[in-house]
């Protein structure tokens, strides 16, 4: 940049106090090799997305204000960032509003993608997206206002079959068994089945919105206060209502069959309701058809999911050993994902995982370490005479398929070790007078404390095997 962009700032002789280096708060940071860790949980992600055929999606960070916040008011608006630049402080929308805004999930914008791009799409469309997120919310321990999600969808046109609403709890269970950090459970419920149960009781209208609401809080507040919410003035329920509503949400499977043997104990009900428990019951024989371990997922009927636009199966998913955590992959399905933007219909089924959030509290929990180097070999320099040999020797290994690092400038042999092993470098290359004199090479492994010695020539195919 030139002599009076920000650069120029820095060196200001009007600073003599430097600025003391710190991060906004809500933001997660990572040093090199944690920063290797998440790197490779979101490869996983990626790699399984992909190899259950869904394609990739990334949309601006920023978006049309009025685009973005087509419900206006409420808590999103006044969690959104808005966005000012330099050349267009002046332009708002039609709610005065400045005229961009970034992105506060990765659903929005995918209703905005279908609808804009639809007549280029084949449908249906399997989409995956995984992007940070902004959000103005109070920061606070694994809570955070910049964030990675990792969305799968599938969009429909006109209708999608409840089919798939069982590949997308099968997409999750891989993702979590490759990513391998303990046992989980997919909780899974169906809005039809509560909204034909809330019919059976007499609760109509918008009166049902609120009861789910208040239902999807019973892991956070507990079954006593989600009562007495319920038998309070607020709702003011007859007690066998409570009582009914409190049995229904509390019901819970412990295997495949325990599942079916709940929704059959259910006596007969409205047609909603029927429709909710023949879809799940759809739902519980393709996961075993996919080959999904039935400890993998459960039917839980307390799961409701508080957005208002899931009308069909909801998915909520827990560490089993780290109920804590809460939820670390939730969605569900939706009729219409872009009623605000086209009038076609555009059903869906779809998931998010939170990974920033969820990376924190795994290691937090002790779930995840921090990872070796990407690095596989630092070719060590003992003197500036061999510069030339070791930047060879260097490439050879590279041309295998091997990352590595030459040592640019002499060093004791102890300090170069040290640098291999702080920055989880696994193999050091060594070629000192000696090994130049025998042909040979020593090789020091940094993850078993052990050495030992090639032929040159033998050096790069015995590495590749070793790395795989």
């Amino acid at each position: 940049m030139g002599p009076d962009g920000p650069r120029s700032a820095l060196r200001s002789p009007l600073l003599t106090t430097p600025i003391k280096p710190r991060t906004p708060s809500g933001v997660m940071e990572l040093l090199p090799r944690d920063q290797i860790a998440f790197q490779r949980m979101l490869d996983t992600i990626r790699g399984t997305f992909e190899q259950f055929g869904f394609l990739p999606v990334e949309t601006p960070v920023m978006e049309l204000s009025e685009v973005l916040l087509t419900k206006s008011g409420g808590d999103t608006e006044r969690q959104v960032y808005f966005v000012q630049s330099t050349g267009a402080l002046d332009k708002a929308d039609d709610a005065g509003r400045p005229e961009l805004a970034l992105r506060f999930d990765l659903t929005v914008p995918l209703a905005r993608y279908v609808a804009e791009h639809e007549h280029d799409l084949v449908f249906p469309f399997r989409r995956y997206q995984m992007q940070r997120v902004y959000r103005g919310e109070r920061a606070q321990s694994g809570r955070y206002r910049e964030f990675y999600q990792c969305d799968i969808d599938v969009i429909g046109k006109d209708t999608l079959s409840t089919r798939f609403d069982a590949e997308i709890p099968a997409v999750i269970a891989a993702v979590f068994d490759r990513l391998a950090i303990g046992d989980f459970t997919i909780h899974f419920n169906h809005r039809k089945l509560l909204r034909g149960y809330f019919e059976g009781l007499g609760i109509e209208g918008e009166r049902q919105a609120v009861v789910l609401r208040e239902l999807d809080k019973l892991d956070k507040r507990g079954p006593d206060a989600v009562r007495a919410t319920l038998a309070g003035e607020s709702f003011g329920f007859a007690q066998d209502i409570v009582d009914r509503l409190m049995a229904f949400s509390q019901v819970r499977s412990t295997s495949h069959a325990d599942a079916l043997a709940k929704l059959d104990a259910f006596p007969a009900g409205s047609a909603l309701f029927e429709e909710g428990r023949t879809e799940l019951r759809a739902v519980l024989a393709q996961l075993q058809a996919l080959g999904v371990a039935e400890s993998r997922y459960a039917l839980n009927l307390s799961i409701a999911r508080g957005l208002d636009y899931y009308t069909g199966i909801v998915y909520e998913t827990t560490l089993d050993a780290h109920p804590q955590i809460g939820s670390i992959c939730s969605g569900g399905r939706y009729d219409n994902l872009a009623s605000h933007y086209t009038k076609s219909k555009l059903p869906g089924v779809g998931i998010s995982i939170g990974l920033t959030r969820l990376f924190y509290q795994l290691q937090k929990a002790g779930l995840v370490s921090t990872a070796d180097s990407t690095v596989d070999v630092l070719v060590a320099l003992m003197d500036d005479a061999q510069l030339a040999d070791a930047l060879a020797l260097s490439q050879r290994l590279r041309a295998v398929g091997l990352n590595v690092e030459t040592q640019m400038e002499p060093r004791k042999l102890a300090r170069q070790l040290q640098y291999a092993d702080r920055t989880g470098i696994r193999f050091v290359a060594i070629r000192g007078e000696d090994e130049i004199a025998r042909n040979v090479v020593a090789v020091k492994d940094m993850r078993r404390n052990e050495q030992f010695e090639l032929a040159e020539a033998d050096l790069p195919a015995r590495l590749q095997e070793s790395v795989r």
